[in-house]
C-alpha cells in the first residue's frame, strides 16, 4: 500500500491479490460484509451478525491483527489515518492528491512507517516522522538504525526520537497538529504507525490457548487447544527456529505458508510448519535493509555468548560503475561457531546478502562452513568473494583471535574514560584530510612499518581505515612487530555515528 500511496503501483485493484469471483470459480463460497458475532465450540457453528449460522466441522482462525494506537486524544479525527486496509490506502492517496495535503506526521518508525515516509516525499509531502525511541526500525541493532536514520533525513524526513505524542488537535489554519512532550507539529494528514496486536477476540471465545506474546497459541501443524480448530497468520504464534521460542511475527510470507500447512494437514497431507528466522526486507529511500534470525541484542537476550562482524565493502566487484556499499553485520555463538543472524543495510543488494544468510540459519551451518559456501560469480553481480563469505572470514578470525575488534559504541565510551587508546588512522593523506577522527594518530599504511616508533607502545592501539580492511591489516603489522594490546575498529569509520571532524 504504501507503493501504491507513492504512485509506484497507480490502480489500487491491483493490491487485491483474490477477487470473490475467483474464489467462486474454485469452489470456495465468499460471504462479504458478514461481521462473526459469536463462535459456539460446542455446538460447531459460527452465528453472524445478521443471526445466520454456519455450522463446521473443520475452523481455521484468520483474523490477523489489529493497528494498535497509542491512548491520545484526538485519534478519531478525520485526517488520522492507519494503514491496514487497501480503503484506508485509497483515502490517503485522495487527502494528497485532490485534497492537496503538503504536510504529515508519521507517529511511530517501523516497517509501515519507513515505506509510507519515503512514499509522502515522493509526492511532494513534508513529512515529519515521531517516535519514542532514539531510533528507527527497533528489530535492528543500533549501528544500522542509525544508518536508517541518517537515510531518512538525507531525503528531507524531519526526525523527532525520543518523543511522545500527548494528543492530535485541530490546528488553527483548518489542518491538524500533534502535540508532543516536545512542541507541537503542523499536519494535514497524520499516520498512526505504531504497530499491530493479534486479533484473539474469536479465540477468547473458543477458550483457545494464547501463548505469552498476546497470539493465539497453535503446533507445527497450526493446530490450536482445541481440535478441529486450527489458526493462520498474524493471530497466531509462530516457532524461532534460533532462539526456539514462539514469538509473535505478523508478517505476510509467514501467514501464507501457515496458511498452506493448515490446508494441507486438513486434507491428510503431512506438513508442517518448522517455524521462522525473522527473516525481513525493507525499502527505505535508496537503502535496502534487511536481517534474518537474531540481532545482537536478541542473541545475547536468549542466552548465546554472541560474537558480532562489521564488514562494509562493494555489493559488485569494485571496479564495476553500479557497485554500491553494503554493510553487513554477522551474529554467531562462540561456542559453537554456528550462525545465529544477519543484518544489511546499505545501497547495495542486501536482500541477495541476507537470503544467504537464512539458508545457513535453516541448515544449523557454522561460519566456517558458510566461509566456504559455492555462491556465483561475475562481476556485474558480486566480488569474487561475496561479501555474506567475507563477513563470514572475519567472523572466523574473530573465533580465532586473529582479529580482535571494537565496536563503535566501545569505543566512544574509551575515549571518555582515562584508558584513552590510540586511535591509529591508515587511510591515505587525501582522506585523512576530507575527514577524520578527532585526535587520531595519522600514518598510512604503506610507511606503517617504517615508522613503528610513532605508536606508543604503553597505550592501546585501535586500528582503522574506511571499511577497516587496511585497519586489519595494519593490527596484523603492530602484532607482529610485538605491540600487544591492538584491536580494529569494527566497521571502520563508514559505521562510526558519532561524527567525524572536517579537514577544511
Amino acid at each position: 500500500m504504501p507503493y501504491y500511496i507513492g504512485d509506484v503501483i497507480k490502480d489500487e485493484r491491483k493490491l487485491i491479490a483474490r477477487t470473490p469471483e475467483k474464489f467462486e470459480a474454485s469452489g470456495i463460497h465468499v460471504l462479504l460484509n458478514r461481521k462473526v458475532e459469536e463462535v459456539d465450540g460446542e455446538k460447531r457453528e459460527v452465528r453472524l451478525e445478521n443471526g445466520e449460522r454456519l455450522p463446521f466441522d473443520v475452523l481455521v482462525l484468520a483474523t490477523g491483527a489489529a493497528a494498535t494506537r497509542p491512548p491520545i486524544p484526538g485519534l478519531d479525527l478525520p485526517g488520522v489515518y492507519s494503514l491496514k486496509s487497501l480503503p484506508e490506502a485509497v483515502a490517503i492517496k485522495k487527502a494528497i492528491g485532490e485534497g492537496g495535503a503538503k504536510k504529515a506526521a508519521i507517529i511511530g518508525a517501523g516497517f509501515i512507517a519507513m515505506e509510507t515516509a519515503e512514499a509522502f516525499r515522493s509526492a511532494g509531502v513534508d513529512t515529519t516522522l515521531i517516535q519514542r525511541a532514539e531510533l528507527p526500525v527497533r528489530r535492528w541493532d543500533p549501528e544500522y538504525s542509525a544508518m536508517v536514520k541518517e537515510e531518512l533525513q538525507k531525503h528531507g524526513v524531519h526526525c523527532m526520537p525520543l518523543t511522545s505524542p500527548r494528543a492530535v488537535e485541530r490546528g488553527a489554519s483548518g489542518g491538524l497538529k500533534v502535540v508532543t512532550d516536545r512542541g507541537e507539529v503542523e499536519a494535514d494528514l497524520v499516520l498512526v504507525a505504531t504497530g499491530v496486536k493479534p486479533n484473539t477476540l474469536l479465540a477468547g471465545q473458543l477458550g483457545v490457548a494464547v501463548g505469552k506474546t498476546g497470539a493465539i497459541s497453535v503446533n507445527f501443524a497450526q493446530e490450536t487447544s482445541r481440535e478441529g480448530v486450527y489458526a493462520v497468520g498474524d493471530c497466531c504464534e509462530s516457532f524461532h527456529r534460533v532462539s526456539r521460542s514462539w514469538t509473535s511475527l505478523p508478517l505476510g510470507d509467514v501467514a501464507n505458508k501457515q496458511g498452506r500447512v493448515a490446508a494441507n494437514h486438513i486434507c491428510g497431507v503431512e506438513d508442517e510448519f518448522p517455524g521462522v528466522l525473522g527473516s525481513a526486507v525493507c525499502k527505505v529511500f535508496d537503502y535496502c535493509v534487511a536481517r534474518t534470525g537474531l540481532t545482537e541484542r536478541e542473541a545475547r537476550a536468549a542466552g548465546f555468548d554472541a560474537e558480532v562482524t562489521l564488514t562494509p565493502a562493494p555489493d559488485k566487484a569494485h571496479f564495476m560503475p553500479e557497485a554500491r556499499m553494503l554493510m553487513l553485520k554477522l551474529v554467531a555463538d562462540r561456542k559453537t561457531r554456528k550462525l545465529l543472524g544477519a543484518q544489511a543495510v546499505g545501497p547495495g543488494a542486501g536482500d541477495k546478502r541476507v537470503d544467504v544468510a537464512a539458508m545457513a540459519l535453516t541448515a544449523g551451518m557454522t561460519v566456517d562452513q558458510l566461509a566456504h559456501a559455492d555462491l556465483c560469480y561475475a562481476p556485474p553481480y558480486s566480488p569474487a568473494v561475496d561479501n555474506i563469505l567475507t563477513a563470514a572470514d572475519v567472523m572466523r578470525n574473530k573465533f580465532d583471535n586473529i582479529f580482535k575488534g571494537v565496536s563503535a559504541e566501545a569505543l566512544q565510551a574509551e575515549l571518555s574514560s582515562d584508558a584513552t587508546p590510540v586511535l591509529l588512522d591508515v587511510r591515505t593523506q587525501a582522506e585523512f584530510d576530507q575527514m577524520r577522527l578527532p585526535g587520531s594518530l595519522f600514518i598510512p599504511l604503506g610507511s606503517l612499518r617504517a615508522r613503528l616508533k610513532e605508536v606508543p607502545r604503553d597505550r592501546p592501539v585501535v586500528c582503522f581505515c574506511k571499511i577497516s580492511l587496511r585497519g586489519y591489516e595494519a593490527a596484523r603489522i603492530l602484532q607482529g612487530a610485538g605491540y600487544e594490546n591492538v584491536r580494529v575498529l569494527d566497521g571502520g569509520l563508514i559505521t562510526w555515528p558519532y561524527g567525524l571532524e572536517s579537514g577544511d
